[in-house]
């Protein structure tokens, strides 16, 4: 009975720093994975910054994403790309159709109204 009182003891002295070993390394587990996709995530932007430091990569980026022009250049942007033909009929042009002495924002708003029905 003795013995078994000293084990249980021992038991209930020990299972609080056992635990809290183990949820420690647990701890220190998800920071070192943590930690590996910081790095990870460091590398790709300074990877990315030193492509922003290409001069001919930013112009490149700039016709892309800005449709950005160098001077003396056209830029063509083409719409209704689904290979379909539109019949110039069957457009009209609600800003020459509006009587004359109109303001500006008024053909404007006409303008967007018929590019919405479209």
């Amino acid at each position: 009975m003795a013995l078994a009182a000293i084990l249980f003891m021992l038991a209930l002295f020990l299972a609080p720093p056992v635990k809290n070993y183990f949820v420690q390394r647990a701890q220190i587990s998800a920071l070192q994975s943590q930690l590996n996709s910081d790095y990870s995530a460091l590398d790709a932007a300074r990877k990315e910054l030193t492509l922003w430091q290409d001069p001919e990569y930013v112009k490149s980026q700039a016709r892309e994403r800005l449709h950005f022009v160098m001077p003396g250049e056209r830029q063509y942007i083409v719409t209704g790309t689904d290979g379909s033909t539109t019949d110039e009929a069957t457009q009209t042009d609600v800003v020459t159709n509006l009587p004359e002495g109109q303001p500006w924002y008024t053909r404007m708003i006409a303008s967007i109204t018929e590019a919405g029905k479209a």
